[in-house]
């Protein structure tokens, strides 16, 4: 095959079932701007290491190929990262090809790189069009508090759900319950005022903050910033959810 875009690939999945609908082809992206204090994959921050590989979209779908029979009515690709965003061309040309051969897409992003200038903004809008569902994470919904957990503000990521709602892109808003950052009822309150203004949004996750990622930080010799935060308990857990109304789209979940 000729013509297809490159992007930096830090490694794949060919059996997700949490990143999105049914059973996924996860490919993980290199590169990620913001800095989560609870990121489980910092060695995918840097757009280049010794362990990410440059690939075609047309080697990626042709690798995603190979595991279809596994999807089922539901199922497709995911790309996650790091940030796909960062990497629109890749995107577009792998999303494009996928939905000639009649493949599910989503994409799982942050919103983050979003803006509204050019050359991004025509690209982005490029990408919709060949874009099933977005999985949105909407790290924190206070821009100095988002500052905190992520080293970086949320004006653009709001601007961005706010326009995806605009053009009707269908999402699901993720939400990492963190606490003594974002397990706060006020935070989770304005949070859900935020989404119930979304006229596009099927499904609200909340992800439970874990530790399961602070092994990397250590291999790559970084302090770990949440070092003695321990995860959720189970009743702040379900507070989140009353709070957020994740009950009111399970009509979605359901079809």
């Amino acid at each position: 095959m000729s013509n297809s875009a490159l992007g930096m690939i830090h490694s794949t999945e060919n059996f997700g079932t949490v990143d999105g609908p049914g059973v996924r082809f996860v490919i993980f992206t290199q590169g990620c701007k913001m800095r989560c204090q609870f990121c489980h994959n910092p060695d995918t921050w840097m757009m280049k290491t010794d362990t990410s590989k440059e690939r075609s979209a047309d080697d990626v779908l042709q690798e995603a190929l190979k595991y279809r029979a596994y999807w089922g009515k539901d199922g497709g690709i995911t790309v996650s990262g790091g940030e796909p965003l960062l990497q629109l061309d890749f995107l577009i040309d792998l999303f494009k090809k996928a939905k000639e051969q009649g493949i599910h897409t989503t994409l799982d992003t942050c919103g983050k790189p979003f803006t509204k200038e050019e050359p991004f903004f025509s690209k982005f809008n490029e990408l919709l069009t060949y874009t099933d569902l977005i999985l949105f994470d909407i790290k924190h919904i206070d821009n100095e508090g988002h500052k905190q957990l992520t080293s970086l503000g949320n004006e653009n990521i709001l601007e961005m759900a706010k326009y995806l709602s605009d053009v009707k892109q269908p999402v699901w808003i993720r939400h990492v319950l963190v606490p003594e950052r974002t397990d706060y009822d006020d935070l989770l309150i304005r949070l859900d005022q935020f989404i119930q203004t979304l006229e596009n949004v099927e499904k609200v996750e909340v992800l439970p903050y874990h530790t399961m990622g602070k092994f990397k930080w250590e291999k790559l010799g970084l302090d770990y910033p949440l070092e003695g935060i321990n995860p959720p308990e189970k009743e702040r857990v379900e507070n989140a959810k009353q709070l957020l109304h994740v009950d009111q789209y399970k009509k979605y979940l359901e079809k």
